[in-house]
């Protein structure tokens, strides 16, 4: 019991920059290793040919959508979560992890049988290319068919973050992604006799590392986590608990699909010009992550803080938390702009790259990363609208970043100006997001937090 109460006053405690620290830094050294695999997984498929990366950037929309909805759920229940542990609230914290577990499962089948019925529709839609057609589909429905990997290693990480075990997660993302890399050029190449299988080999590698990762997840919290009671005997779904998990959850899975949906057209937009565009386009979300990937473990860390103290009712370790995460996240986002700027040529060439590749990705890559400090205000601010249980402001933003304004700008840019034309669209978006981020969070702490 002892063991307990000191866990659940953690957060509501400990100074906010050492707290800050030791919640996210574990995330963000395992989202940098997560990182680290991304473009090394790419880096292998590359040395197949350039038809096998634009395969793989193609399918991206749809590893997108699965991180969506199993990230998207995970941001509900984490929010549920911490808010019932700051309020002493023991039965629907752990409503809510078995509840949230049951939403995984269901929705992890609803993307096997989907990848199965509709991976060859998805390609054929987007070109007609048979090679990169044929590579596309093996990966995809390898990678829908054992997505339950992925879907149970995020929520079983979002039970450790929940209760502040951020340190367990590296673990697991460190572990899984470290698999990745050691068997993808394995199973790429075939090495160590094991039989040379392509793009079907790196996606066996990524669903690996993901189930071993979730067997992991699913140790640390039966072992490691006394706050949260994980049983599935005779369990029953609780309408109650799923829907307040989802009244965030969906906002935020919406949210991160539309990012699905922006890059599908913004591929078709790319095909309008040449496939090497869209394996340029695949390269910097690869490159990207390496910036992105710490912002998003620091939100992992700063979302149960925030949370728990709205739930405590503590404005003062609110306004701390979410002043230093946007320091952190544009410090980060400013070293991720100076590498762009300076090493384009160096980053495309770990993949590969042509000269036709290179001509199209050093401008793309220079003007697109021009919106990352941006990127990195606007993604903290989205965030403290979910811990703050509105996670509505969050939704409103990406639907305007990226449907009413990046897509129609890239595609008049495109028929207009041609394809380096294209990648301004980001950095006008961005100034959009920037200028909905903060009025929102304005409105936001006069409604929630002000009055505390």
């Amino acid at each position: 019991m002892e063991q307990t109460q000191t866990k659940e006053n953690k957060m509501g405690v400990m100074p906010i920059p050492k707290l800050l620290i030791t919640m996210s830094l574990p995330m963000m050294l395992s989202m940098l290793v997560q990182a680290c695999y991304n473009i090394v997984d790419s880096i292998f498929v590359s040395r197949i040919d350039e038809y096998a990366l634009t395969a793989v950037s193609l399918a991206f929309p749809v590893q997108n959508l699965m991180i969506a909805f199993a990230s998207g759920t995970g941001v509900g229940i984490n929010a549920l979560l911490s808010r019932s542990l700051g309020e002493k609230n023991e039965k629907d914290a752990s409503l809510a992890a078995n509840n949230g577990i049951f939403l995984a499962l269901v929705t992890c089948l609803v993307f096997a049988v989907g990848g199965i019925l509709l991976a060859r529709p998805f390609f054929t839609f987007q070109t007609d290319n048979e090679v990169i057609i044929e590579y596309g589909v093996q990966y995809m429905s390898i990678i829908t068919v054992c997505s339950f990997g992925v879907f149970m290693q995020v929520t079983f990480e979002r039970l450790l973050q929940s209760t502040g075990r951020t340190i367990y997660n590296m673990v697991t993302q460190g572990v899984g992604a470290i698999t990745n890399i050691i068997l993808d050029p394995i199973m790429i190449f075939g090495l160590f006799g094991m039989p040379r299988m392509g793009v079907a080999g790196a996606a066996i590698a990524t669903v690996t590392g993901q189930i071993l990762a979730m067997c992991l997840g699913i140790f640390f919290n039966m072992k490691k986590n006394p706050e949260i009671r994980i049983r599935l005997k005779g369990f029953r779904p609780d309408l109650r608990i799923i829907r307040v998990i989802y009244a965030v959850g969906v906002p935020s899975i919406i949210m991160m699909a539309i990012g699905s949906v922006m890059t599908f057209g913004f591929n078709k937009i790319l095909l309008m010009f040449t496939s090497t565009a869209t394996a340029v386009f695949g390269v910097y979300f690869k490159l990207n992550s390496f910036a992105f990937m710490p912002i998003f473990g620091l939100n992992n860390g700063m979302i149960p803080i925030i949370a728990y103290n709205y739930g405590a009712r503590n404005k003062d370790r609110i306004t701390k938390t979410i002043r230093l995460s946007i320091c952190i996240s544009v410090s980060i986002m400013c070293v991720g702009l100076l590498v762009f700027q300076l090493l384009p040529d160096k980053l495309l060439l770990l993949f590969n790259a042509s000269e036709s590749m290179l001509a199209i990705g050093v401008p793309a890559l220079r003007i697109i990363s021009l919106s990352f400090v941006v990127a990195g205000f606007c993604i903290i601010v989205g965030s403290v609208f979910q811990a703050l249980g509105n996670g509505v402001y969050s939704l409103i933003i990406s639907v305007a970043r990226q449907l009413v304004v990046l897509l129609p700008a890239a595609y008049i840019l495109a028929v207009t100006l041609g394809l380096d034309a294209v990648w301004w669209s980001y950095d006008i978006a961005e100034v959009i997001s920037l200028i909905l981020s903060i009025f929102l969070l304005i409105r936001i702490y006069n409604e929630k937090v002000r009055d505390l």
